[in-house]
């Protein structure tokens, strides 16, 4: 039997699905951060930017947080997005379903953080006992999202920042340039690189993205306040069997030729 069976998807519906599930990654980080600041000592393992200000402040002798934290939830960061970017680039070498295998580990890594959290500290908050352990397993598995988004290249969804996709957005919806050095504009339509953003004259598809993606990470974050009661462990368990779901739906969806090949490989 032929791995992909089903008539192929359009264009347009290949690039809405990609839309949704980059939208639903971002989400899925959102919460992640959500969970981290609130019950795992006011550190962020997806927001690397924050965590390199706490290092900063805490190095200065600011602040409340101690060096340690934000240092190994940066670390981590870094650490995973370089096994991403090995590991990865091994499958699409091999022409494998790497998105769906990325995802896969991400979610593996989350639960084992999760799992961790509640054979170590029962199915409470860990804000008054914050866990490297923990901190350093999800701050990796967010390293490792952050080089899936990036070799996805959705533009205008990197999923773990919002900055730039804001601005731009800005920009698209006030017509200014992007280049300030050269003023130009872009025909209507164009998109940007990978770098996550669609210059002036955005198509509706890119502006979509954009919108997603700055509402996305605020969705994800109120979600992630919404389950923290459940106690860190429970929290990320729920993430990460979202996550998950969401890499076995891509293999699903690819096998009938339901989704975007860019995205499973």
């Amino acid at each position: 039997m032929s791995e992909h069976t089903g008539p192929p998807a359009s264009d347009g519906r290949r690039e809405r699905q990609r839309t949704v599930v980059m939208a639903t990654l971002t989400v899925l980080a959102g919460a992640v951060d959500a969970i981290s600041f609130l019950t795992m000592g006011h550190v962020f393992t997806a927001l690397a930017t924050g965590n390199l200000l706490f290092l900063s402040f805490a190095v200065a002798g600011e602040g409340e947080l101690p060096v340690a934290r934000p240092a190994v939830a940066l670390l981590a960061f870094v650490l995973g997005a370089a096994a991403g970017a090995l590991v990865t680039s091994e499958l699409v070498a091999r022409h494998r379903h790497w998105f769906a295998a990325a995802l896969a580990v991400e979610g593996a890594l989350l639960a084992l953080a999760g799992a961790t959290a509640l054979w170590r500290h029962g199915s409470g908050s860990l804000t008054e006992h914050p866990d490297n352990l923990v901190i350093a397993m999800v701050g990796f598995a967010m390293g490792l999202r952050a080089d899936t988004a990036l070799r996805a290249a959705v533009p205008g969804m990197p999923t773990l920042l919002v900055q730039v996709s804001l601005v731009r957005l800005i920009h698209g919806l006030t017509g200014a340039p992007t280049s300030a050095a050269s003023g130009s504009v872009a025909p209507s339509g164009a998109g940007a690189g990978t770098d996550g953003g669609p210059v002036t004259g955005q198509a509706p598809t890119a502006r979509v993205r954009l919108v997603a993606t700055v509402g996305g990470i605020f969705a994800g974050g109120a979600l992630g306040t919404l389950i923290t009661p459940w106690g860190t462990g429970r929290a990320l368990l729920a993430v990460a069997g979202a996550v998950l779901v969401t890499a076995a739906l891509n293999v699903v969806l690819a096998r009938y030729r339901l989704l975007s090949p860019e995205l499973i490989g």
